[in-house]
């Protein structure tokens, strides 16, 4: 349910397989540095329509 939601924000493919590649790592730093590409992806893709 959660990817649906973060897969509406992020709409490339390219966007999608670097989230679920971020996703995957553990640790502090990976944490933060998904959630900054899960920020400036969602800036990136804002005026894209989603192709689900």
């Amino acid at each position: 349910m959660l990817k649906n939601k973060i897969f509406s924000l992020i709409k490339t493919e390219c966007g999608r397989a670097k989230y679920e590649m971020l996703a995957s790592k553990k640790g502090i730093f990976n944490r933060i540095r998904l959630y900054w590409f899960i920020l400036f992806a969602t800036i990136k893709d804002w005026n894209l329509t989603a192709e689900d």
